[in-house]
């Protein structure tokens, strides 16, 4: 990307809850094994990781991805003890056209329904357009995951339509796949909108 913005790469973002920290297998893994395997965090996503191998493969993916600048990858660490309580991914990053998705998100069950995510999801946003100048971020879910398009509604993301039979998820099953998005223009009123959430 040209105008001096920040090039994209890991970063850490920390805040008053939750610290994303760049993923490393070599640190976050165990935290991650000890939550990642409970089955109904994969009953939605297209990956469908039950057992230790699939898990590990997941993150594998994702540094590989990160590799070659199309993946930024976090894992997210309760601020005040450093525990390691889930992962979110910026994705499809195309720096070209100021572009990413957030996603590949979930935490352990114990913090779902917390300030968690909402942080999260805070942190991210603000840097992609304060510190790396996105124009628009993505972010994608299953048309059968509700519990997902309301924490995106909630969050006061745009609401962009339903992509009929997009893919197939791992375990072979059809998905059709709903998008949603914010946009450089929305992100100040967003901002606000995040700020007043987490004030409460």
């Amino acid at each position: 990307m040209s105008g001096g913005v920040t090039p994209i790469g890991p970063v850490t973002l920390a805040g008053a809850h939750v610290r994303l920290e760049p993923l490393d297998l070599s640190k976050h893994w165990p935290g991650l094994l000890a939550i990642g395997l409970e089955p109904e965090l994969w009953r939605f996503t297209a990956s469908k990781c039950f057992d230790e191998g699939a898990l590990r493969a997941y993150f594998e993916t994702a540094l590989e991805e990160q590799s070659r600048g199309v993946t930024v990858a976090f894992a997210t660490t309760l601020a005040a003890t450093g525990e390691v309580i889930g992962s979110t991914r910026f994705g499809n990053i195309v720096a070209r056209h100021r572009r990413a998705e957030i996603g590949w998100t979930w935490l352990g069950l114990a913090h779902q329904r917390t300030r968690a995510n909402t942080e999260a999801k805070y942190l991210m946003l603000r840097h992609a357009f304060e510190s790396w100048g996105l124009m628009r971020v993505e972010f994608k879910t299953s048309s059968t995951n509700l519990k997902s398009q309301n924490a995106m509604r909630r969050l006061g993301l745009v609401e962009e339509g339903t992509f009929r039979k997009w893919m197939f998820n791992e375990d072979g099953t059809v998905r059709d796949t709903m998008w949603f998005s914010v946009v450089d223009d929305d992100w100040p009123t967003m901002k606000v909108r995040l700020e007043a959430m987490l004030a409460r």
